[in-house]
């Protein structure tokens, strides 16, 4: 090996190293907020990140969140601090939810912290986002779809607030927020496992550059930042050149009765390592609280990328984004919103209206790289619940429940991750145990299971919807807030996959009978009424006929597709019994059967 050869290996080596390094920072920012965090959206749900950036904003290492959180909104919020305070010391914090400034929402609460060294000098920052059980709006959900602008919403908007000088709280703004949050003893626990985050990875990396030097760790960033911008050149070089445009909508909704049309326009350049998508020719701000933000109209793009890529050795940072170009504008539905349109809905609905498309048109120009259309968002079994607990002095409780959600994309590769919610945050956020959220809140789930043959049928298959009911305990009266899309317009499938079971969503009457409810409602639950949520299926990519006999078998014996629904849209014939263990696959009949269902597509 030449001198030059071992130089770069040890060079290599170091990088590894320090990589690991500013992963386990974040991971310990991670863990010290599920663990101390009080409101169930982050000790139960997950819905938070934690990530690390350069002096200058770029994204660095993350602990294990939400992409739709981080891709990009860090970068941006990072650059608000340095506007609006542009001399940062050690024991600084600010409060940041503007949605008008990198954010992803109102309800998700950043706490950012500069990390300045010893001479004064800005090394990093450290992110914290939390998503609120509440934030202050005008109704008890962090979701609000049906408000006309951030006015009607009601939220509490922070813009690079510092909330923490020399290490000590701005009572002024622990007061505000207390004084308009509906359950201010959750908030002010949940602040204080935010805060603790983000100064343990103050710490951490103030403790790691008196370690290796500041040089070192410079030095580091832009060799990482060189690997993965070089892992998403390789990524992208094996995808096919090609453009496709992609056409969406979200389903009708208030303030926008005849839904959102969105148009994705997904150009690779296989040859030059680069992606671009144009979200320009779209519609403007809507009168309602679906509106992406910066942060997330980019980031939903970049979603769709990198579930698209089928690669996972491509980091997700700063680096490996020089080969993405997003496209946007301003006063766009899916662009940069215009004060005062509301963004309250914006990790979800809309994103992944963006998300999906551009993960398809990467199937439609490569085959065995992207993905079918996970499945919307967000039924009443993943809404806000909220009123007095009689079991706790009538105190209020606030929180998002996620009971009964799945909707995983079928890929080139896999059948649909059961559990992943919603595209934005990529299986990161987690289902509730139904125990768990019965001890938290007087809340009685009386079902959850997956319904039969709502899986977007594929070589390989979405995932199946969720069935849930779910209502108060006696003695208490409940709300559920919820903002649904997937009622209309369902998960599509891809290069010959099918679509995903719809949403629905419905009240069980006291005396049983089911009345139906509209995609966006606030229900008000008397004790043994219910609400019924059906969660989206996902979408299927590839022609089910071409799907593992052994698979398709698989689904039928676990319940997750009928008898009915084997034979005509997959093929299958069957021996033996499912009552006695016998039923197997009947090979030749199901060759013969194929090729006749083939005949006939």
């Amino acid at each position: 090996m030449t001198a030059s050869a071992a130089q770069k290996a040890r060079d290599g080596v170091r990088t590894a190293i320090l990589s690991s390094r500013m992963e386990s920072i974040a991971r310990k920012m991670q863990n010290t907020l599920f663990r101390t965090a009080r409101s169930g959206i982050l000790n139960t749900a997950h819905d938070f990140s934690c990530v690390i950036l350069t002096a200058d904003c770029r994204f660095l290492a993350a602990a294990e969140s939400l992409p739709i959180h981080t891709l990009i909104g860090p970068d941006l919020m990072c650059q608000a601090v340095k506007k609006h305070h542009p001399v940062l010391k050690r024991g600084d914090c600010f409060l940041h939810n503007s949605p008008y400034e990198g954010n992803s929402h109102a309800a998700d609460h950043c706490l950012i912290v500069p990390v300045v060294d010893d001479e004064g000098i800005l090394r990093f920052f450290v992110l914290a986002k939390a998503h609120q059980a509440d934030c202050g709006n005008s109704r008890p959900s962090t979701y609000l779809g049906d408000v006309v602008d951030v006015y009607q919403e009601g939220a509490l908007i922070f813009s690079a607030t510092k909330i923490q000088s020399d290490y000590q709280n701005n009572d002024d703004i622990i007061r505000m927020c207390k004084a308009r949050i509906r359950v201010p003893e959750q908030w002010w626990g949940d602040y204080l496992a935010s805060l603790g985050s983000v100064r343990i990875g103050e710490r951490e990396l103030l403790a790691l550059g008196r370690e290796v030097g500041w040089d070192v760790l410079e030095d580091y960033a832009e060799a990482w930042f060189d690997y993965s911008e070089k892992k998403m050149v390789d990524a992208i070089g094996r995808l096919k050149s090609g453009r496709r445009v992609i056409h969406a909508a979200h389903d009708p909704f208030p303030g926008v009765p005849d839904g959102i049309p969105v148009k994705v326009d997904v150009t690779v350049d296989a040859l030059a390592g680069k992606i671009t998508v144009d979200l320009r020719d779209n519609p403007d701000c809507q009168p309602c609280g679906l509106n992406l933000t910066e942060g997330t109209s980019v980031s939903a793009a970049m979603v769709g990328i990198y579930n698209g890529i089928i690669d996972h050795g491509v980091p997700a940072n700063a680096g490996s984004f020089r080969r993405i170009e997003v496209l946007v504008r301003e006063n766009c539905c899916v662009g940069i919103p215009r004060h005062p349109f509301s963004c309250s809905v914006a990790t979800t609905n809309l994103a992944d209206r963006v998300s999906n498309p551009v993960q398809r048109a990467i199937a439609e120009i490569s085959a065995g790289h992207g993905m079918a259309e996970t499945g919307p968002i967000m039924a009443p079994g993943m809404g806000v619940i909220s009123g007095k607990d009689p079991r706790n002095h009538d105190e209020p409780f606030v929180n998002q429940v996620h009971i009964g959600v799945t909707g995983g994309a079928g890929t080139a590769v896999t059948d649909g991750f059961l559990s992943i919610i919603h595209a934005g945050n990529a299986g990161m956020c987690r289902i509730d145990c139904i125990e768990v959220d019965e001890l938290h809140h007087p809340i009685f789930i009386k079902a959850r299971y997956l319904v039969p043959d709502t899986e977007g049928a594929g070589t390989f298959r979405g995932a199946p919807s969720a069935y849930t009911e779910l209502g108060p305990i006696d003695g208490c009266t409940m709300q559920v807030l919820y903002t649904a899309d997937g009622t209309i317009n369902v998960a599509e499938g891809t290069r010959g996959g099918g679509k995903g079971g719809p949403v629905r969503a419905m009240k069980r009457e006291l005396d049983g009978s089911l009345t139906k409810l509209p995609p966006c409602y606030g229900v008000t639950l008397k004790p043994g009424e219910l609400v019924v949520s059906y969660s989206a299926g996902g979408g299927g990519y590839g022609s089910p006929l071409e799907r593992d006999p052994a698979r398709v078998l698989h689904d039928l014996m676990e319940g997750w597709i009928s008898a009915e629904r084997a034979r005509s849209v997959y093929g299958l014939v069957t021996t033996g019994s499912l009552v006695d263990g016998t039923l197997a696959v009947d090979q030749a009949a199901t060759r013969s059967l194929r090729a006749s269902l083939r005949q006939t597509q």
